[in-house]
C-alpha cells in the first residue's frame, strides 16, 4: 500500500485526475461489516500532506467497521447515466491517524477543503493498492494502476 503522495509520484496524471473527482465532492465508501458483508457510506474525502483522508463521527459504523478490518474500496460519485466527468475508483487499506501532530495536519486539510472537523471526529488516511480511472469521451477507456506493479496499464 502506498500513500497518495508516493501514488502520484508514479503516476502524477493519474493523481491529478483522481484528486478533481475526490476532492469537494461526494465520493462512496464501502467498509466490510462484521458479519463480513459490504456497507456503503456517502463521504466527502480530502487531500493534504501527501495523504488521501476522511474524517467521520466517532459513532459511525464505518469507524468500527475500518478498525476491525481497514480494507475499503472508494468510488467518486457520477453525475450523470453517462459516466459524467469520468470514474475514479481507489481500493487498499485504512489508517486511522492517533498521532496528535498528523491530526492536527488532517485538520488543516479538511479545512482547507472548506470542511469543518471538531474534536469528536475520527480521521482516518486512505493507503491506495489499486486504482481505476474510467473516461467516456470516445467511448470506454480504462486505466489501472496497482502498488508495487511498476507500472500500470491502460
Amino acid at each position: 500500500m502506498l500513500s497518495w503522495a508516493d501514488f502520484g509520484a508514479e503516476v502524477p496524471h493519474l493523481e491529478a485526475f483522481g484528486r478533481r473527482r475526490l476532492e469537494r465532492r461526494i465520493a462512496y465508501l464501502a467498509t466490510i461489516r462484521a458479519d463480513g458483508s459490504p456497507r456503503v457510506h456517502p463521504v466527502s474525502p480530502f487531500i493534504g500532506g501527501g495523504c488521501l483522508a476522511i474524517y467521520m463521527e466517532p459513532t459511525s459504523p464505518k469507524v468500527a467497521d475500518l478498525r476491525r478490518d481497514a480494507r475499503y474500496a472508494l468510488h467518486c460519485g457520477v453525475e450523470d447515466n453517462e459516466g459524467g466527468e469520468s470514474e475514479f475508483y481507489v481500493t487498499g487499506r485504512a489508517e486511522e491517524i492517533t498521532d496528535a501532530q498528523k491530526r492536527i495536519g488532517a485538520v488543516s486539510w479538511a479545512e482547507g477543503a472548506g470542511y469543518d472537523p471538531v474534536d469528536r471526529h475520527v480521521f482516518f488516511e486512505f493507503k491506495l493498492g489499486h486504482v481505476l480511472a474510467t473516461t467516456y469521451d470516445e467511448g470506454p477507456k480504462r486505466e489501472r494502476w496497482r502498488a508495487g506493479a511498476n507500472g500500470h496499464s491502460r
